[in-house]
């Protein structure tokens, strides 16, 4: 993973998302226990940080692995459908 943590504004950017619309996504996160959030100061100015926890780290390690692992089974089933053709 490229990033272990961002601030929110950093996260809204490169998403592209509204905020309302991320602030839902990262409560379905936090409440999963895949990131900690942190609210804080920086320069006098309120920030929030979103950090991954191993559990998330975990979560998204297998949800890569179980993509490669479907993209191979279509792999074997796109072969074996243009034998029989």
């Amino acid at each position: 993973m490229g990033l272990e943590s961002a601030e929110f504004v950093y996260l809204k950017e490169q998403t592209n998302a509204s905020a309302g619309n991320l602030s839902l996504q990262l409560d379905k996160l936090k409440e999963a226990k895949y990131i900690k959030v942190t609210k804080g100061f920086k320069n006098n100015y309120p920030v929030t940080i979103c950090s991954v926890t191993k559990i998330g780290i975990k979560a998204f390690e297998k949800y890569v692995s179980d993509l490669k692992a479907y993209i191979e089974i279509e792999k074997v089933e796109n072969l074996v459908g243009n034998r029989k053709k």
